[in-house]
């Protein structure tokens, strides 16, 4: 008689958006307020290039200077380890 497969164990983590927020450090395993550095990612070369393409050349430096087109990733103000990422 076969065994009946284990069961799964889903674990998600905390959920990110665009603004600091309450978290728990996984290196330093303190409680704190992240500290968010939006950085440029592959989606703002190709909102740029999309500008480009349409003939808004004056306007491609825009999505580099906008924080919504831009990865908000959220670090430990104690340590200052990766805590997680929110991309729009």
């Amino acid at each position: 008689m076969a065994r009946p497969p284990p069961p799964f164990i889903f674990v998600t983590g905390p959920q990110f958006g665009p603004m600091s927020t309450m978290a728990s450090c996984p290196s330093c395993r303190a409680s704190v307020r992240t500290h968010v550095q939006h950085e440029v990612a592959l989606k703002t070369h190709l909102i740029a290039l999309l500008l480009c393409c349409c003939f808004c050349w004056p306007c491609v430096c825009v999505p580099y200077c906008v924080n919504s087109c831009k990865d908000a990733n959220h670090y430990c103000p104690a340590c200052n380890a990766y805590i997680g990422s929110y991309r729009h």
